[in-house]
C-alpha cells in the first residue's frame, strides 16, 4: 500500500491517539489535540471559501501563536502552499517578497498593519488581507481569522489527494544575493524530516517544547511537525524573552529547549535564573549558529540534567540535518574533548548524508584538519528555489546541496563548521546578506565603493561591519550611513559600524577582497566564526 507522504496526516494522527491531552499552549489558551484538528479543518475550509486554490500561496505576517501553528496545517491540506514571513523585515523586503512569490492571501498581526498598509497597494497579487484578531483596521478584509474560521462549515478532508512531491512551504533566506530567494519545500519532505528528526531526537508523547526560535524561521526547526507526530505539547511563546521563557519553562514542565546561542546565553544569564524550578529540561538543542565548548560546559552547569549539544541545518534541508550528541562509544573520553564533540555540528542524521570536499571536488582527509565545503544530500533537501531555476541548478549540482559552509570532519563523522561564504553574516541566529547591505550603501550619493564583512561580537557571535570609500568631495558620519541603512533595511541587518577607507584591495580582476579585509577582525579566534 502506498500513501502520499504529507505532514497533514501528523495532525489527523494526533487526534485520534491524542484527541483529548491539551496538545498547544498559547497565552491564556488550551487547546486538546481534537480542538487543534478541528480548528485547522475550519481554517482549511475558510481558506477555500476565500477562492484559494491547491498552489495558491498562503502568507501569515505573525509572532508566534497558536493561528500560525493551525496554519502549518490548515494550508497544505488543501494542497496551497504557506508562506511564513519574517517579521524583522521592512516595509521594502517584505514586498519584494510578497511581489516574487505572488500570494493570494495575507494574514497579519495587528502589530503589523501599518507596515502592511504601506505596501498593500503595491502587493497586487494579495486579494485579501485578513487580520488574525482584533483590532481590525477598516481596510482589511470584513472577517478576522477567529470570525472566518467560526463562520467555515468544518468539514473532513483526505490527505490522499496530497500529491507529495508538491510544494508545502516556502521560506524566504538571504542566502548570499542581495534579494532572498525563496526555499521549496514539499509534503515528502517535511514528512520525512519529521520522522527522521523524531527518532534522532527520540522524542515521545512525554516531551514538551517551547517555541523560542520563530515560527517563520526555517520550519521553526521542524517542531510544528515533530511534536505533533510524537503527540508532545506545543507551548508557544509569541516572541522571545528570557523572562517569559523562564517562566513558561517553569509552569508547563517544558522538557526541550532549541535555542540560538543568544538565546540561551541570555537566558541562563538572566538575574532570576535561580528562582525557577528547570528540572523538568531534559534536553538543550543549539543551532542557528558555531556553538563552543565554553557555552556547552556553562549549559550543563546551568541545567545538570540535561544533554546539551549543538546541531546543524538550513532552511534548505527543512532544516535539521546533524547533532552533536556524544555517541555512546565516546562517553570514556576526558571531559574537555567531549564538550568540544558537543559544540559541533555534529553528525548527520538518519536520512542525510554529509559530504566535506575540497576545491577539486575529492573528499578531505577525515582527520579533523582539512576544510572543504560541506555538501548534503537526503530525502529532506528542497525542491528548489521559487523562480530560480538556475541558482536551483547551481546548488543541487551533482546530486549534493552545496552549502557553501566551509568545515572539517574527523574519523567518527563530525563536522565542525569553521567558515562559511564569505558574503553572509549570520548573526543571532539569521543569515544576513552582505550584498544586499551593499545595494542599499549604494544608494547614498556619498558611497564611491563599499564592501560588508562580518566581524566578531561576543552577544551576537557576528555582525555586519560596512567598510566605505567616499566619493571626491563628498563628506559623511558614521551615523548618517547608518541612519541610511535603517531607512531600507531591517534593523538587525543594519551594519553595526562603519569605517571609511581611502581605498579598498581588490584582485587582478577588480574585485574587492573582503578575505583581506576580515583577517584582521579575526586573526584573533580559532575560527573565522565566532
Amino acid at each position: 500500500m502506498i500513501l502520499p507522504l504529507t505532514p497533514v496526516r501528523f495532525k489527523q494522527h494526533a487526534a485520534r491517539i491524542f484527541g483529548q491531552k491539551t496538545g498547544i499552549v498559547c497565552e491564556d489558551l488550551r487547546l486538546t489535540y481534537q480542538e487543534f484538528n478541528e480548528r485547522c479543518d475550519r481554517l482549511s475550509a475558510g481558506l477555500l471559501q476565500l477562492g484559494a486554490k491547491p498552489g495558491d500561496r498562503i502568507a501569515f505576517l505573525s509572532f508566534n501563536c497558536h493561528r500560525l501553528l493551525e496554519a502549518y496545517y490548515g494550508v497544505p491540506q488543501i494542497s496551497a502552499i504557506l508562506l511564513p514571513l519574517n517579521i524583522r523585515l521592512g516595509a521594502e523586503e517584505i514586498a519584494y517578497i510578497l511581489k516574487d512569490s505572488a500570494p493570494r492571501l495575507l494574514f497579519f498581526d495587528p502589530e503589523f498593519a501599518p507596515m502592511v498598509e504601506s505596501f498593500r497597494s503595491d502587493a497586487s497579487p494579495v486579494e485579501h488581507f485578513i487580520c488574525l484578531r482584533q483590532p481590525r483596521p477598516d481596510w482589511a478584509y470584513p472577517l478576522t481569522y477567529d470570525e472566518l474560521l467560526s463562520k467555515a462549515q468544518r468539514r473532513e478532508f483526505d490527505f490522499q489527494a496530497i500529491d507529495e512531491n508538491s510544494v508545502a512551504e516556502l521560506f524566504y533566506t538571504s542566502g548570499t544575493t542581495a534579494y532572498p530567494k525563496g526555499v521549496m519545500l514539499t509534503h515528502r519532505n517535511l514528512y520525512l524530516h519529521a520522522f527522521y528528526v523524531a527518532s534522532a531526537l527520540r522524542l515521545s508523547d512525554a516531551d514538551v517544547g517551547i517555541y523560542t526560535v520563530p515560527l517563520f524561521h526555517v520550519n521553526s526547526w521542524g517542531s510544528p511537525h515533530t511534536l505533533t507526530l510524537s503527540g508532545g505539547r506545543h507551548v508557544i511563546l509569541k516572541k522571545f524573552d528570557p523572562q517569559t521563557a523562564l517562566e513558561l519553562i517553569h509552569r508547563e514542565r517544558v522538557t526541550r529547549l532549541q535555542m540560538v546561542p543568544a538565546m540561551i546565553i541570555a537566558l541562563i544569564n538572566h538575574p532570576c535564573f535561580s528562582r525557577y524550578d528547570l528540572s523538568c529540561v531534559r534536553e538543550v538543542m543549539i543551532g542557528g549558529a558555531p556553538s563552543s565548548a565554553a557555552l556547552i560546559r556553562q549549559v550543563e552547569q546551568k541545567f545538570p540534567g540535561a544533554t546539551v549539544a549543538g546541531g546543524y541545518g538550513l532552511t534548505e534541508t527543512s532544516p535539521v540535518v546533524s547533532v552533536a550528541y556524544l555517541k555512546d562509544h565516546l562517553k570514556n573520553e576526558s571531559e574537555e574533548a567531549g564538550l568540544l564533540r558537543k559544540a559541533t555540528a555534529g553528525y548527520p542524521i538518519a536520512g542525510a548524508e554529509i559530504r566535506v570536499v575540497n576545491a577539486s571536488g575529492h573528499d578531505v582527509r577525515p582527520d579533523g584538519r582539512e576544510v572543504g565545503e560541506v555538501l548534503i544530500r537526503g530525502d529532506a533537501v528542497m525542491a528548489g528555489y521559487w523562480n530560480h531555476p538556475e541558482e536551483t541548478a547551481c546548488a543541487l549540482a551533482d546530486g549534493w546541496l552545496h552549502t557553501g559552509d566551509l568545515g572539517t570532519l574527523d574519523a567518527e563523522g563530525y563536522v565542525l563548521i569553521v567558515d562559511r561564504v564569505k558574503d553572509m553574516v549570520l548573526s543571532g541566529g539569521e543569515n544576513i546578506a552582505t550584498a544586499e547591505i551593499e545595494r542599499v550603501l549604494y544608494g547614498h550619493p556619498a558611497v564611491l565603493e563599499c564592501a560588508v564583512i562580518a566581524v566578531p561580537d561576543e552577544q551576537w557571535g557576528e555582525v555586519a561591519k560596512a567598510l566605505v570609500t567616499l566619493r571626491p568631495d563628498c563628506r559623511a558620519s558614521e551615523e548618517e550611513i547608518i541612519a541610511h541603512c535603517r531607512q531600507h533595511l531591517a534593523g538587525f541587518k543594519v551594519p553595526k559600524s562603519v569605517e571609511f577607507r581611502e581605498s579598498l584591495p581588490k584582485g587582478g580582476t577588480g574585485k574587492i577582497l573582503k578575505r583581506v579585509l576580515r583577517e584582521p577582525y579575526w586573526a584573533e579566534h580559532e575560527r573565522r566564526v565566532h
